[in-house]
Formats: structure tokens, sequence, C-alpha cells
């Protein structure tokens, strides 16, 4: 039985070494003109020293093409893939079927996670992308743990959940914060995400703070609680769930680093002394509302509730 694979999204290339010796079997990267809400940009010489670095710990890098594409992107996905078989990618994480059909003639080889981080909902959808040539599936962060039981049960791929971070409850094509200071009379480049942390969409009457920020792909508004699921993996890891995705969107390193080091020993724990999880699991999410943000509670999103659309 293969232990679940413990995926998180580094900032920057200096990140690796210390998220690889502090657990992490597998990296998503990329830069934002070809992946959607990245922890951090990465352009092609990064990407290429993230990847020898990752293989020197024998860890894994998935680069992500999962972006939105209009017309005038599409001829550069096959020069991209290409670059990604080139520099040894691990895969290749898509959702827009065009990368699917360019993957095909640029690199038939390469592996493909299909991640629309929407449209996850069932077993019998996982399975069409599989069978169009995906070999993972990332489940949309709205279903509730029943459901991914179930999915991982009927399905005929890998399945990927985020086990922690924040997630997006909103995006446009369009720059609206840019178009909101310019009608202020105020010019702002919109750069990216990480120098954005202090952007909020304040709801008074709920007193949430919803982060937001823009990028190449639009405006993103972010959830205001972040999922932690550290305390009730066990479930899930009996299922067989491939593997757990931490999400650093608008993280630290250090609070990164952290979250790697504590879903690490969860994950090992429950291999290794099952009962012994069972014992650890309140102290390790003890360990991580001490190092969360005053303003961001940890919750366990969707997985014990149903969706309400």
């Amino acid at each position: 039985m293969s232990k679940t694979e413990l995926l998180v999204t580094p900032i920057s290339v200096d990140d690796i070494i210390p998220l690889a010796e502090a657990g992490a079997d597998a990296f998503v990267i990329g830069e934002q003109r070809y992946g959607l809400r990245l922890a951090g940009e990465f352009q092609r010489a990064d990407v290429e020293k993230v990847i020898e670095l990752a293989h020197s710990k024998g860890k894994k890098v998935y680069l992500a093409m999962n972006a939105i594409f209009h017309n005038e992107k599409v001829n550069e996905l096959a020069d991209y893939i290409r670059f990604a078989a080139t520099a040894n990618a691990d895969a290749i994480i898509f959702g827009d079927p065009a990368v699917l059909m360019a993957a095909r003639e640029a690199a038939p080889d390469m592996k493909l996670h299909w991640s629309t981080e929407t449209t996850g909902t069932n077993w019998y959808t996982c399975n069409y992308w599989g069978r169009k040539g995906a070999k993972r599936a990332v489940l949309a962060r709205e279903i509730n743990m029943d459901a991914i039981i179930e999915m991982k049960e009927k399905a005929e791929v890998e399945i990927e959940i985020q086990v922690h971070g924040m997630s997006c409850m909103f995006q446009s094509k369009r720059p609206l914060l840019g178009h909101y200071f310019q009608y202020q009379g105020k010019m702002m480049e919109i750069e990216n995400s990480q120098s954005q942390k202090n952007m909020f969409l304040h709801d008074k009457e709920r007193e949430n703070k919803y982060p937001i920020f823009e990028d190449e792909n639009g405006t993103h508004i972010m959830s205001p609680n972040d999922i932690c699921i550290i305390d009730e993996l066990q479930e899930m890891l009996e299922a067989g769930v491939d593997s757990f995705k931490i999400d650093g969107i608008l993280k630290s390193p250090e609070y990164i680093l952290a979250v790697t080091k504590c879903y690490r020993e969860a994950i090992d724990l429950y291999y290794e002394d099952p009962e012994h999880y069972e014992d650890k699991k309140d102290e390790l999410l003890a360990r991580l509302e001490e190092i969360q943000p005053v303003n961001r509670p940890l919750d366990t999103g969707f997985f014990f509730k149903e969706t309400v659309y």
C-alpha cells in the first residue's frame, strides 16, 4: 500500500529543499500566464531549477497549465508543453481540453492531471477525463467527505484533494481592482499576488474579510477562512486517496513549511501506528492553530456539510 502523497505549493526556488526535507512529496509550480492561482511565479529558468532540486531529493514536480485560455494563447501551448517535457516535469495540470489536445501532439507521454477546481464533483466525470488521457482528477473543494470516499471507490484515476489553505470563491477575467483604482483617478499596476496580502473585500455584516488580488488571469476573491482537515484524515487515508494538497497561496514560506511538517507527521503516524495518530491529531491541530493568522480562522470547509448553491 503506497502512502498518500503530500503535495505542496512553494513560493520560490529557495523553498524547494526545505520543503522536501520537511516531508513534501511533490510540488505544484508554474507561471501565471499558464497556471491559475499559483502560490509563486516560476519562469522557465526557475522551473528547470525546481525540477533539478526536487528530483535530487526524489520528489515530483507538476507544472500548472490550468488557466482559462483564449484564442491568443492557444498557439503557445504546444511550445510550453514541449518545454515541460524537456525539463522533465512529472506531470502537467490542465483544465482546458486545448491543453490535452496540444499535449497529445507535443508530448504524448506526458502525465496529465485534470483540474478545473469546480467541476470535479462526481466519479463519472473523473473517469471521462481519465479515458481521454488524464491520470489524476483534482476534486472540487465544495464536496463532502462521503462524496470523496465514494468517488475514490469508483474512480479509474488518481484522486487529489485539498486539505489545507484558502479556496477561491470568485474569479473574473476582468482586472476589477485595476478598473476600480482607475475610476478613482489612481493608477495602480497589479503584479504578482504575493505583494497584495493586505487587499480585502470587507463584509461588515458577517465580519468577514475576503482576500482579493489580481494577476494575468484576472481578479480572484478568496475564502475568509482556511481549510484544515489534519484531525480528520483517517477516513480518506483508509480509502486510499492518492494526494493531499497544501495550498500556500498568500502564505509565507515559514507558514507553508510549518504546515508541511505537521501533515507529514500526521500521514506518517497513520501508516506507522493508526492508534497513535488518533491520540495525537488534536495536538497537531493545536500546533496549526498557534501559527494561524488571527484574521483567518481554520475550518473544515465542505468536508462535513452538504453543498449549497
